[in-house]
């Protein structure tokens, strides 16, 4: 391990984000399970060093740069980007997979029985709106009349879908039945990460220049923004909840789950673990977090004003945030 001997940017992630493969690490890291295993004192003391290096108060060769940035994702991993509150342990990212792997392994498994579907949806969409309330935009206030509206129209949708997709599917090949719980998850994100960003697509989510001056607030950004949330938030649901289907399908024609009942549950946890182990970093490093929009693409009111400010010439791109709340 070389020691650190320039200056680090923490506040920039430690791998290039511009390509696949450095925003794909990132977030391997971000969503790492073994986060959650490290203790209070451990992750105070990363906070300490974190905010100690930025302010200079830790020479850049007294440590490694391994040392830090272990101690940047330990950060990351607990603490809130913009409020630098201790975030309650189910609502980190690193949470993501193991309360994924049991909350659609129970989807899945119980898919049959209208009170479990009713029960599972509606534990999926209670767990989804703590982790949005925990990662909330520190900048964006959202009321309590939001928050329960997002949340009740999203379980609405959930159960609903999946309620009446059960029975349409009754006579169709149980593999069929068992593909339900990944339909209501998507018709869920639809209704629940628009409702949950309604302040952005209402007003705007800010937009910058290349150096980080804020230019306005663009609706198209935010549209653009969220409408990728979602592809993604399907996108990491979608191998453990189509995958899993077809291996218990494959189990229950062989006769074991007939033989070993008990096995139904966790069959189901353990290929959601290995899926979502990989889907879920992968699936948020489809898009970059600090996104672009061409000039031309803005709503023309924002156009007219950026000519006005930069007298006919104003930039080609402007930039934004996309912010990913890791959940399905």
């Amino acid at each position: 391990m070389e020691i650190c001997e320039k200056s680090i940017n923490l506040d920039e992630p430690r791998y290039d984000q511009d390509t696949y493969l450095g925003r794909a690490r990132h977030f391997f890291l971000t969503t790492n399970p073994l986060n959650l295993f490290v203790s209070s004192s451990k992750l105070e003391e990363a906070r300490c060093l974190v905010q100690k290096y930025k302010c200079g108060e830790i020479a850049p060769d007294t440590l490694t740069e391994d040392e830090l940035w272990r101690a940047k994702t330990l950060y990351d991993s607990a603490f809130h980007p913009d409020t630098g509150e201790k975030m309650v342990l189910i609502g980190r990212m690193s949470a993501q997979v193991p309360m994924n792997m049991l909350i659609t392994g129970g989807m899945i498994t119980f898919y049959k029985s209208a009170p479990a579907v009713v029960f599972w949806q509606w534990l999926n969409q209670s767990f989804n709106a703590l982790v949005n309330y925990t990662n909330r935009s520190g900048d964006v206030v959202q009321t309590d009349k939001q928050i329960l509206t997002s949340y009740a129209l999203a379980t609405t949708a959930a159960v609903g879908t999946a309620l009446g997709l059960n029975s349409l599917v009754k006579k169709m090949p149980p593999l069929v039945g068992r593909m339900v719980p990944f339909v209501a998850v998507a018709a869920a994100n639809c209704v629940n990460i628009p409702l949950m960003r309604a302040q952005e697509l209402r007003h705007g989510t800010p937009v910058y220049d290349i150096n980080g001056n804020k230019l306005g607030y663009s609706k198209v950004a935010a549209q653009h923004g969220i409408g990728q949330v979602i592809l993604s938030r399907i996108a990491m649901a979608l191998p453990g909840m189509v995958v899993t289907p077809v291996v218990m399908d494959y189990l229950e024609k062989r006769g074991t789950l007939c033989r070993y009942p008990w096995l139904a549950l966790p069959a189901s946890v353990g290929i959601l673990g290995l899926c979502l182990t990989c889907a879920t970093p992968l699936a948020c490093a489809f898009f970059k977090q600090k996104a672009s929009i061409p000039f031309a693409h803005l709503e023309d009111d924002l156009q007219c004003r950026l000519l006005k400010k930069f007298r006919c010439y104003p930039p080609p791109y402007l930039f934004y945030t996309r912010r990913f709340f890791l959940t399905h």
